[in-house]
């Protein structure tokens, strides 16, 4: 049976792909091949670095192909690159590798009880808008919404949430978040319509964020109650947000960065 992060790979691959073809990715062809180079490149070094015996080494130091280490390929440091570009706008390219060095050196080191709490791919859009705050913004329009990419998303989503028991967050984060924004942040804003709420959901990348990102199964609780806790809570924490800031995308991630480090409590 093929591994979860081996889905979830090819799952955000395909977009990529699909995204490069028929929507607007800001990144060339070159230039992701560049960051996905990068990112197997420096994982396996950190890798190796931390665990000798699991890579073979020939030649000019050259990662030797072997099974052992063919096991160890980085699908989920690729996913959270994946992730970056599709989320992440910026004009210099170093800065998509500054972040993945980062989110892939908190989830290897920073851990709470040997587990690693913080979702990758928002970790590394996080420190993106902490430390390049002009040059790096989180867009969510580079997938377009073609309704029948909506779709194939959708059904990608669906058999993972099915596999790790997560379809409860989705639902719950969606509901209430339409709910509280109607009565927290649309009613007070005498500018801002609900058709603005509305039209988030036609992004194919914001319901990326509530199905792929919302749902690591790493960083969410396994259990039912909980996730609904987790889900109540980035939509208390967003909304609230944008009724003291403003209407902006980066507090739903800033929200999911937050309680991200509870989710060690929880479970």
């Amino acid at each position: 049976m093929i591994r979860l992060q081996q889905q979830q790979f090819f799952n955000l691959l395909l977009l990529l792909f699909l995204g490069s073809f028929f929507s607007n990715i800001y990144l060339f062809w070159w230039e992701i091949g560049v960051v996905l180079l990068f990112t197997i490149m420096f994982d396996w070094g950190v890798s190796a670095k931390a665990n000798p015996t699991a890579f073979k080494f020939v030649g000019y130091r050259r990662v030797g192909f072997s099974r052992h280490n063919l096991s160890n390929f980085p699908y989920s440091s690729l996913i959270t690159a994946i992730g970056i570009m599709l989320m992440m706008v910026s004009t210099y390219l170093y800065i998509y590798f500054i972040v993945i060095v980062l989110a892939i050196l908190q989830k290897k080191y920073l851990h709470i009880n040997k587990q690693h709490f913080f979702n990758p791919s928002n970790f590394a859009l996080i420190m993106a808008l902490f430390l390049f705050y002009d040059d790096a913004h989180i867009v969510l329009g580079q997938l377009g919404d073609e309704p029948w990419l909506t779709l194939l998303l959708s059904v990608m989503a669906f058999f993972i949430l099915v596999r790790v028991n997560r379809w409860i967050i989705p639902l719950v984060f969606t509901l209430f978040y339409l709910l509280f924004q109607y009565l927290f942040v649309v009613n007070i804003d005498p500018v801002l319509m609900m058709e603005e709420i509305y039209h988030r959901f036609y992004s194919i990348s914001f319901i990326l964020f509530i199905l792929f990102m919302l749902t690591d199964p790493r960083t969410t609780p396994s259990l039912w109650y909980y996730q609904i806790l987790f889900a109540l809570s980035i939509v208390l924490l967003s909304t609230a947000l944008d009724y003291f800031n403003g209407f902006r995308i980066q507090h739903l991630f800033l929200a999911l960065f937050a309680f991200s480090l509870f989710v060690p409590l929880l479970e």
